[in-house]
């Protein structure tokens, strides 16, 4: 009786260490690139940054107008003055300069903002997917080479770009 049931303890053992693990990837890539949220976030600052050009350019040629004006009746103007109006030009030009240049970087930070919340959600979203569909491990495929082969059986990229563009569409 005592070997009968070491025999079954053995048993129940090694098939306990035979357990299959459900093992997947996903190429990073492709699901953050065709995830929808993120094609609406750069198509959103595509926009502003299109906007943001136009009003430089616009205060560009407004600015330019004022240099030739100021070229033109430069000719009436004593030394002193012609100096001061320069000098004022010059200034003028430099904090329009750092304007700008303080809004594009703000741009560039909103953006980045949003695009790192758009990687921790992915991270987070696949991770969930693991979880909810029985995955032991979901690996990451990128240029780096973390997935140097993947079987493309394994390869749930297309579901999870399914799945996440889905859960997105029904937020909105």
């Amino acid at each position: 009786m005592k070997k009968i049931l070491a025999i079954l303890l053995i048993a129940l053992a090694f098939t306990s260490c035979q357990e299959q693990q459900k093992i997947a990837f996903v190429d990073n890539g492709e699901v953050i690139n065709a995830y929808q949220e993120k094609i609406d976030i750069e198509a959103k600052y595509k926009l502003k940054d299109d906007a943001f050009k136009k009003r430089t350019d616009s205060i560009g040629k407004a600015f330019q107008l004022e240099v030739q004006e100021f070229q033109i009746n430069g000719a009436k103007m004593s030394q002193k003055k012609l100096q001061e109006q320069s000098q004022a030009l010059g200034q003028k030009q430099q904090i329009l300069q750092q304007q700008l240049q303080m809004e594009q970087q703000n741009l560039t930070q909103q953006f980045n903002v949003e695009i790192d919340s758009i990687l921790s959600h992915v991270k987070t979203f696949v991770a969930n997917y693991g979880k909810k569909n029985g995955y032991t491990f979901i690996l990451g495929k990128n240029d780096a080479g973390s997935v140097m082969f993947g079987d493309d059986t394994k390869d749930i990229s297309k579901e999870i770009i399914e799945a996440i563009n889905a859960e997105y569409k029904n937020k909105e």
